[in-house]
Parts: structure tokens; sequence; C-alpha cells
């Protein structure tokens, strides 16, 4: 693991009540979250078209999911972007553990990979003194798709898994859901209004339209009960 530099290449731009507009030749796959003993891991779903550029939708009506449609238009969805561009650190609180530290901003797309076969992340920071919790603790942390969770070194020094530049389209069949879209990699994502939100190795965005903190997932896709539409 170690610092990532942010990819000058690649961008996310948030358009106007529309779709994710990406570009810099992003690779796309769909990953379907499973359980694995008492925690859970992504595994591979079906294979998606690959383009240095593509829409993807954001209203969560798309007959053509992952990718826009226009339903946006048909739908007269309303995509005003709600989420605070403070940064992470002025967001994140401190949970401080024996040997390690735990950053919690709170942003949270329920993709459960903090619970652990020994319990959550936050209890595996409480006794990192074991080394197997201190382990599982930073993988927890670390497979977070959201960022929302950091494991920091006594030192400072941030835990991250190391990206190449990605975007996932995710699906929750245990709960029967189709979840968010998670981006990794640095790539930065741009409001409307031209404004870049902080730069990011792990984030999710919101792809059922209803999320409270739009451009991101807030896990309201599963109240929701969010099904992403394929047209055949």
């Amino acid at each position: 693991m170690k610092n990532i530099k942010k990819n000058n290449k690649c961008k996310i731009t948030v358009s106007n009540n529309g779709p994710y507009l990406v570009t810099g030749n992003i690779p796309l796959s769909e990953k379907i979250i499973v359980p694995k003993g008492k925690g859970y891991e992504l595994k591979d779903g079906r294979k998606l078209p690959q383009s240095e550029k593509y829409a993807l939708c954001r209203c969560g009506k798309s007959k053509n999911a992952p990718f826009c449609d226009g339903s946006h238009m048909r739908n007269r969805f309303t995509g005003t972007e709600t989420a605070s561009k403070d940064t992470y650190m002025d967001r994140a609180e401190l949970l401080e553990g024996p040997t390690v530290d735990l950053l919690d901003d709170q942003r949270c797309a329920f993709a459960r990979f903090c619970h652990r076969e020994k319990g959550n992340v936050w209890n595996l920071i409480e006794d990192s003194n074991n080394k197997e919790s201190r382990k599982e603790a930073i993988r927890g942390a670390c497979d977070c798709p959201t960022g929302r969770l950091t494991v920091v070194e006594k030192s400072g020094q941030k835990i991250e898994p190391t990206y190449e530049p990605s975007i996932e389209i995710v699906q929750d069949p245990e709960k029967g859901v189709s979840a968010g879209i998670f981006v990794k990699g640095n790539i930065p994502i741009e409001s409307f209004n031209g404004e870049v939100y902080e730069i990011r190795n792990r984030t999710a965005l919101c792809r059922c339209g209803k999320s409270n903190n739009k451009p991101f997932c807030d896990a309201t896709h599963v109240p929701s009960k969010f099904l992403d539409k394929i047209e055949k």
C-alpha cells in the first residue's frame, strides 16, 4: 500500500440534472457483493463495453443501465448536488486505538465490507494490540468503497490500498438491489458548476437518483429497492 498521485487524464463530470460524463478511457466493470464467511467480497459480474468517453445514468431510470438513455429528460430528473465540498479531514471523526487509529466521516453506501470474521472495523481498531485484529481492521477499512473509513498509523500516515483508476457498477443480490458506482484511483469528480470535489482514492456515486447527498451514494438504493434496468 502506498500514496497515489491524482490522475490528470481521467475525469467524471456531473452534468446538470443528467448523467455522469466520463472521460479518459477509464475501465468500467460490473461487480457483485457476495457474502464470504461473516464478511463480504466483490466478484466479477457481466462484461461491460469499454470506451474513451461514456455517460453513466444517475437518475435510476435508464433501460440501458449503467449507461444513460435520456430517461432523465423524459422523467424530468432533478439531480441537484447537495454534498458538502468540505474535505474528508474536516468531516471525519477520530477513533483512537492502541496501535492504530480510525478516521470515519459517516458517508456510507452500505457495502458492508467493514464487517469482518472477527468483528467490525471499529471493534477491531480498539483491539489492535492483537496482530490479527489490526490486520483485519486495516483490510476492512481499505475495502470500504466510499472511503468512509481510513486507518491511520500513530505516526499520522494514512493507510490506503493501491488502485489504478477504475469505475465499478455494483449489484447487491443479498439485499435484492442494485448498489452505487464505486470510483477508485483518485479520479477527479467535477461538479456541474465547475468545482472539483476533493480527489479521493475511494468514493461511491449515487445511481438510483434518490440520494440525499448527491452526487455521492448514501445507501438510499436499499430502502428504495432500486434495481437497474437492461432492455433486451
